[in-house]
């Protein structure tokens, strides 16, 4: 009875020894498959301290306030923001041709862009300039940084939100200060602001604000820049608050916890398991061999079948312990032969 149950808590134990590996592995190759579709391997750096040597290339979360470096500035007008992202709307006063079924009317409304009145279908009375004498532009900040990273444009034109900008009257070149007066946050070319007429100008600003973001993105020396070879179509992604990586990659699993302890244990799970199902007999350090061969060659075996195609390297690895494990027990069958 006692010679059965030893063969059976054996063989459970070799069991066990196999399927920790193969959960510990394969948990492994499924984060690994996961975090390709979006870019490569995965770190999270937290509020992001300095880069270390082997982080390049890698996807990192990196999250914290915004920092501007070098604030974006408007030369033609002298505007500047602590922000991002600096953004200049320009409007003029321009007739629109408005349809209500079978009914068309015409209409004098602030257009972000030229109206083309030689498609209405009343052209007399309702001519618009062509062009506008000052156009729309966005200014990027020189630099902008989240903990010890620099943000690349692609990452900096998604920052997310928006806040007006007052204008600053003192900072405006003198031609301009000629031309534009302020009426309730625009600059504006018009003699009377609250009757605008047909021409007339508005010009206006907005800001990305500067608030709490987490990053998710490739690492390339100290920026953080959109992975080109991910799969996902973005390669990156930009969260307002401090997210975690769960909320960022939700289709990514977590990778196992303590990876080199689960592999040794199941090397010590082979060999206990094999040991217990030799022959009884009074076990010399021979047997222990012979045990630690066959566990080896079990363990390793399942591990770099599951590593396959997928990394030699780590593969590799496996398959020379389960050689190593074979070349130790036949070495110790020989030998007990002999």
């Amino acid at each position: 009875m006692q010679q059965w149950l030893r063969r059976a808590l054996g063989a459970l134990l070799l069991l066990g020894s196999v399927g920790l590996v193969a959960m510990t592995e394969q948990g492994l190759l499924d984060h690994r498959h996961a975090s390709q579709r979006h870019g490569g391997q995965i770190l999270d750096l937290g509020a992001g301290g300095p880069p270390q040597a082997g982080q390049h290339g890698y996807m990192v979360r990196v999250a914290g306030p915004v920092r501007v470096v070098e604030a974006p500035y408007d030369p033609e007008f002298g505007q500047r923001a602590q922000a991002p992202v600096l953004i200049r709307h320009v409007e003029m006063f321009q007739w629109r041709e408005v349809r209500v079924g079978d009914d068309v009317h015409y209409e004098l409304d602030w257009v972000d862009r030229p109206v083309d009145s030689r498609r209405f279908e009343r052209t007399i009375g309702h001519a618009n300039p062509e062009s506008f004498p000052i156009q729309g532009k966005q200014f990027d900040a020189g630099q902008v940084r989240v903990g010890a990273y620099s943000l690349s444009p692609a990452l900096l034109h998604a920052l997310p939100g928006s806040n007006p900008v007052a204008p600053d009257m003192k900072s405006l070149p003198p031609n301009l200060a000629a031309s534009f007066s302020l009426y309730n946050g625009y600059l504006t070319t018009s003699a009377k602001p609250e009757q605008p007429r047909l021409g007339d100008l508005r010009v206006s600003w907005e800001a990305v604000p500067a608030q709490e973001i987490t990053v998710f993105a490739q690492l390339d020396g100290d920026q953080l820049v959109p992975a080109v070879h991910a799969t996902d179509g973005k390669g990156f992604d930009v969260q307002v608050g401090d997210r975690d990586l769960v909320d960022v990659v939700p289709d990514v699993p977590e990778s196992p916890s303590f990876v080199w302890l689960r592999r040794i244990l199941a090397l010590v799970l082979g060999m206990f398991g094999a040991l217990l199902l030799l022959p009884e007999r009074p076990r010399t350090y021979h047997d222990l061999l012979l045990a630690a061969g066959a566990g080896a060659l079990l363990v390793g075996a399942v591990a770099s079948v599951l590593w396959l195609g997928t990394d030699m390297a780590i593969g590799g690895a496996w398959f020379g312990v389960a050689l190593l494990g074979l070349g130790l027990a036949v070495w110790r069958i020989r030998a007990s032969a002999s």
